[in-house]
């Protein structure tokens, strides 16, 4: 379906309702925020009158994007729910989103969980953030933009390319950030915000650096268990800003980085720069980007058969190339 023609829809659907909850994932990144933070501002600045919430947990390291807000069940009674920026049901942060009297998903994962009466999924955007941004620039006077949005959207697209870095940084991603860069907020504030890290995290990311092991074919692997983690009086939360780390050394192809949780368990955080890897998680309960996915392991030995799989990926790409 042509992409005016999905965004006319969920317009309608905004217009339509006097409540509007925006819910995005668990353990949320800077795109995750910042387009459900991002598309409640759009609605709030163009329709005054309409009550929207932003709902989920909160992140301390994040707060400079904005909040959440508190609300009761009842008030998903005849509301319109969105929820951005999250490929599976699962995955979706505060488990009343289903409480509503209509639902939409905006992603930009692929789409192997088409929830909602509405779903608008592209995966050739950088970012969900970059798809909100898309919206308001399409749609015009419908839902402009303003400062408060473009900010925190801005924020989403840097986030989610690693300040441009990443293949999804496309002409249309550059293009769309530039003009929200016309918008009145600082873009080096952003980016100064987003690079600057607490000293537990600094030394947490020492750690990573001296202690990852890379294997000859260029697949790295690091596990942060929970003596780790308390060692440098981290969590699984502060394990975010150490991730792309193993990808700045020469020599690295694709990576893990495997938290323990409280649970025994291991949250697999895993990256590539040129082998697909999303199929791998999707083996081991996850899934996600081709170069960006996530995946859980009940052990360590699930853990090895993951970086196994890296291992043969990396001689195949390596040969491909």
């Amino acid at each position: 379906m042509d992409k005016k023609v999905v965004y006319q829809e969920i317009m309608d659907k905004i217009k339509a309702y006097q409540t509007v909850i925006i819910h995005r994932h668990l353990r949320p990144d800077p795109d995750a925020l910042g387009s459900q933070i991002g598309l409640a501002e759009l609605i709030k600045k163009t329709y005054p009158d309409k009550k929207v919430y932003v709902v989920g947990e909160e992140v301390a390291s994040l707060a400079y994007l904005g909040g959440m807000d508190t609300i009761p069940d009842e008030a998903y009674a005849n509301a319109l729910v969105i929820v951005t920026d999250t490929a599976n049901q699962p995955r979706i942060s505060d488990k009343r989103y289903g409480k509503g009297d209509f639902l939409i998903k905006i992603d930009h994962h692929p789409n192997e969980d088409m929830y909602g009466d509405i779903g608008h999924v592209d995966t050739a955007a950088s970012s969900c953030s970059e798809i909100i941004a898309d919206l308001s620039f399409s749609m015009g006077e419908q839902l402009p933009m303003n400062d408060d949005a473009a900010r925190v959207l801005y924020a989403g697209i840097v986030g989610d390319t690693g300040r441009f870095l990443y293949p999804a940084a496309t002409a249309d991603t550059l293009a769309i950030a530039s003009k929200l860069m016309r918008y009145d907020f600082s873009a080096s504030d952003i980016s100064q915000l987003m690079n600057t890290n607490s000293q537990k995290i600094a030394n947490l990311s020492g750690f990573v650096l001296q202690n990852i092991t890379i294997s000859d074919v260029g697949v790295g692997s690091i596990i942060l268990s929970r003596e780790i983690l308390e060692k440098f009086d981290a969590d699984d939360s502060d394990t975010a800003p150490v991730v792309p780390l193993p990808g700045t050394i020469e020599g690295v192809l694709c990576w893990g980085i495997f938290v323990e949780q409280p649970s025994g368990k291991y949250r697999c955080r895993l990256r590539s720069k040129g082998p697909i890897i999303n199929e791998v998680a999707k083996q081991h309960g996850g899934g996600g980007h081709p170069l960006a996915s996530g995946a859980d392991a009940k052990d360590e030995a699930e853990i090895n058969e993951i970086v196994l799989a890296f291992e043969e990926l990396a001689i195949e790409w390596q040969n491909s190339h």
